[in-house]
């Protein structure tokens, strides 16, 4: 995307490029919002609306299929993360926000560096574990090479704060991101964990009962 002109949703999610995220649309603002993309083929911007405030760093979403169309206007639609941004300046031209922005490139990859396999191996080895606790079951892909970072890809699965979520999202390499959830997986499983076996002696003791 190259329009540094777009439309601005600020909602209390936190979105990441390849993550799906299926909206609600009511309001008669973001009615319009969401029309003028679909007649223009645009995409609008997610931006974290929170207790603290509204971020500067958002990520673009691309409607991919508009679910239903209700008789008073209101529309369920899907849409896909795509392109990460900052917002530079907000625009009050119309009755929905819009912001100047620029959008975020990767941070270049640097020289592979010692242990990057045993790392990538790690992470992928906690999030399993945390994953199975959470789901019931291991993550599985399509077995096809997805085009969106993996620490995107894992992050929009987990229940992170959405401080941490926007943290994130603001790392720009990919390195830097994986380092950065290895860290909040260890502490989500230790917590995890300690859940998990107090749910089992909970149950074994009500066996027990009966």
């Amino acid at each position: 995307m190259t329009d540094s002109r777009i439309p601005l949703f600020p909602l209390n999610v936190v979105l990441y490029p390849g993550a799906t995220l299926p909206l609600h649309i009511f309001e008669p603002r973001y009615k319009r919002m969401i029309h003028d993309c679909l007649t223009h083929d645009r995409e609008f911007g997610v931006i974290l609306a929170g207790e603290k405030g509204v971020a500067t760093i958002g990520c673009t979403a691309a409607i991919t299929q508009k679910l239903k169309d209700y008789d008073d206007g209101r529309l369920d639609i899907l849409t896909q993360g795509r392109s990460v941004f900052r917002a530079l300046k907000l625009l009050h031209e119309k009755d929905y926000h819009e912001a100047l922005v620029e959008f975020l490139s990767e941070a270049p990859e640097a020289l592979p560096k010692a242990g990057q396999h045993q790392e990538e191996g790690a992470l992928l080895g906690l999030f399993q574990e945390c994953h199975a606790l959470i789901y019931g079951q291991l993550w599985t892909t399509s077995g096809m090479a997805s085009p969106w970072p993996l620490s995107f890809q894992m992050a929009a699965r987990l229940p992170l704060e959405l401080e941490e979520k926007q943290a994130l999202l603001e790392i720009r390499a990919e390195p830097d991101r994986r380092d950065f959830l290895i860290e909040r997986l260890q502490n989500m499983f230790a917590r995890l964990g300690q859940l998990h076996h107090a749910h089992r002696s909970a149950a074994g003791n009500s066996r027990h009962l009966n």
